[in-house]
């Protein structure tokens, strides 16, 4: 048993040994401890409220609502109803429409083969996985489709992501830290950008596609760093860019960044989403494309909704860097795999990748037709490359966000009602980073004809004087 004497021996050792420094610290937070608990007591001695006075406070009391008033024109509040397959015509509040709004580039959705796949996939493995990799949620064709994927982009390794946005949501904090500098494009997707958020890091963005801009920041960079080397040898440094930028459509200059990459030792990430079954002779995506080595890229990512026609994203590198998003890949550690049945229309999709690499070519004379015709579009300039699946269109005059956005949903309605599906891009104004101008986004198809070219082009230009014309 502890004696009341013991105790005050060791308090008064403990004071001997101590520093004044130390002592005037234990005082001060023994004085804060006394000063917590006597203001609750205080406070629980507080005045109590009457029956009548807390009936009368609950009265007057006006809860907050748990969202905001929505106007009833909000485009939320009238959504267009689609019926049947997304493919290349599409079915819109029951009109029949020519498909220039979905992703599906190579047409690989209408593909037969690649659906009787995914038919047999679903009577063998049912619907969903129901639990993460980690968690009973691997599924043999999950495997099966990273080694595909990893022999296909010739590398290492493959790890698949559920879906596509959080593929480089999720490697880009798995590698980057606070402390850390990533220099990004400022037109990089909303994805990238919650990845560069979740990151912590220090984000330093250059202007699109301006590698002088680019080779100013990184210059500036390493003068700091030879002023304080200390700290630069704890920094690392990352580039994080896009092969073909969903907001602009435009090609991002692989060799001139692989260039500075070299010169300023980065690490560097390369979005290949849009480029992925697009570029190359064989589809692999801007690193064929340009012919750059793929050890000059340290983590390449793409998704899978895109060019493939099913779900998902994949990132592929060396097995280090797979390896390592596995234990700190958030999307893929905490949600549920992606479903056999689109797992193996993902390998299906490569299949015919590989069986058959004249698609790729025909898609890009379909890109280069579309991007011939666009300047024939009277009230609409352009941007996008020539070979991108992607192309922006904006009003030729000038107006605000607001204002042009709401312009341009009118136009899109009118389009519908004349037999073709486009779409104005969304974006979430409070929480971009760099918000875009507002446009429509016109998506390639491989099977569309030149008459489907030329219909698309005439309704665009009739829907747009149509309802430019009472503005």
């Amino acid at each position: 048993m502890v004696t009341t004497p013991y105790i005050i021996n060791e308090i008064y050792d403990i004071i001997q040994k101590s520093t004044a420094f130390e002592l005037t610290l234990e005082a001060l937070l023994a004085l804060g401890v006394i000063w917590i608990v006597l203001y609750k007591s205080a406070g629980k001695r507080g005045r109590r409220l009457t029956p009548e006075q807390k009936a009368k406070l609950i009265d007057e009391w006006t809860p907050e609502p748990l969202a905001a008033a929505v106007p009833e024109d909000h485009p939320a509040l009238h959504t267009h109803v689609v019926s049947g397959k997304v493919g290349k015509f599409i079915e819109i509040d029951g009109k029949r429409c020519l498909n220039m709004a979905s992703h599906n580039y190579l047409g690989l959705i209408e593909d037969d083969d690649i659906q009787q796949a995914a038919i047999t996939s679903l009577r063998k493995y049912g619907v969903g996985s129901c639990g993460p990799r980690g968690f009973y949620g691997t599924v043999d064709v999950h495997l099966d489709l990273e080694e595909r994927l990893a022999r296909f982009m010739e590398v290492e390794e493959a790890v698949v992501y559920s879906y596509a946005f959080s593929t480089i949501a999720s490697a880009i904090p798995a590698y980057a830290k606070r402390g850390d500098i990533v220099f990004v494009d400022e037109c990089a997707n909303f994805a990238i950008q919650k990845g560069l958020d979740a990151s912590r890091s220090r984000v330093v963005f250059f202007k699109h596609n301006d590698m002088a801009d680019l080779e100013r920041l990184l210059e500036e960079q390493a003068v700091q760093d030879r002023r304080n080397p200390k700290k630069a040898a704890k920094t690392r440094r990352f580039l994080v860019v896009e092969a073909i930028y969903m907001n602009t459509g435009e090609i991002c200059p692989l060799p001139q960044l692989v260039e500075l990459r070299k010169r300023y030792k980065l690490r560097m990430f390369l979005d290949e989403s849009l480029s992925f079954g697009v570029l190359g002779k064989n589809g692999r995506g801007l690193i064929e494309h340009f012919n750059v080595d793929k050890i000059e890229v340290d983590l390449r990512s793409a998704g899978l909704e895109w060019a493939a026609g099913t779900i998902g994203g994949f990132c592929a590198g060396t097995s280090f860097i797979v390896e390592h998003q596995r234990l700190s890949g958030l999307g893929y550690c905490f949600s549920a795999s992606l479903p056999p049945l689109l797992t193996q229309a993902a390998i299906s999709a490569l299949d015919r990748f590989e069986s058959d690499p004249k698609i790729f070519e025909e898609l890009r004379t379909i890109c280069r037709k579309v991007s011939q015709k666009l300047p024939t579009l009277k009230d609409f300039t352009f941007r996008g490359d020539a070979l991108s699946p992607v192309k922006h269109l904006y009003l030729r005059k000038e107006r605000d966000y607001a204002t042009e956005k709401q312009l341009l949903d009118t136009i899109s309605k009118e389009c519908i009602n004349n037999g073709l599906a486009v779409i104005s891009c969304e974006y979430l104004e409070n929480m971009e980073k760099q918000l875009a101008r507002s446009s429509i986004r016109l998506t390639v198809n491989r099977l569309l004809s030149d008459a489907d070219i030329e219909d698309a082009f005439r309704i665009l230009n009739q829907a747009a004087s149509t309802v430019l014309s009472k503005v």
